[in-house]
């Protein structure tokens, strides 16, 4: 397989945050087939939107043009998800800073095998603290489909509290809007 290389890739796959169950990194090249099989899972169509990820080159132009450049830009993104046991992937969780939003928001995804074992409260509780602790985030924010249940209870369960319901970009209806202070 043909995939791009980009600079310090090695970097890439150092450890940002554990959990007792948990260990959450930098996405890289090698995660490519892992991303292909979550983004074509149809929640993540119904809930998230087609990424148009349909190759494992294309997995990794989504890694690379996604959660690396968000690395290297704001010093955060998306991170993968692995049972730190077995290093199974599992999901991805983490921060995206998107244009039509004043502050980062925190995003995940997990493959549909591995819901209701409380592995997304565990991450996204970890990345929220990482977020507050570590990056020094006063604010953060989180956009969900408005069919989305489970995630809006997720974001209750960390602390996040619906706000207003918003316009995103490329999406046929608003999204719900959540925070966790006001700014």
């Amino acid at each position: 397989m043909d995939v791009p290389l980009w600079p310090d890739q090695n970097v890439e796959s150092v450890g940002v945050i554990e959990t007792g169950r948990l260990s959450l990194r930098r996405l890289n090249a090698d995660d490519a087939e892992f991303i292909l099989e979550l983004l074509n899972e149809p929640p993540f169509i119904q809930n998230i939107g087609d990424r148009g990820v349909r190759t494992p080159a294309d997995a990794a132009l989504y890694i690379l043009n996604g959660p690396v450049a968000s690395y290297e830009k704001h010093g955060f993104g998306l991170y993968l998800v692995e049972l730190k046991a077995s290093r199974v992937p599992i999901g991805i969780c983490g921060f995206l800073k998107r244009d039509f939003l004043d502050d980062a928001d925190i995003g995940f995804a997990f493959l549909q095998r591995f819901w209701s074992q409380g592995y997304a409260h565990e991450a996204a509780s970890a990345v929220m603290q990482h977020g507050r602790n570590v990056l020094g985030l006063k604010r953060i924010l989180a956009v969900t489909a408005p069919d989305n249940p489970s995630s809006v209870r997720l974001l209750a369960k960390i602390g996040l509290r619906f706000d207003k319901m918003i316009g995103t970009p490329g999406a046929e209806e608003p999204g719900r809007l959540f925070t966790s202070d006001a700014p």
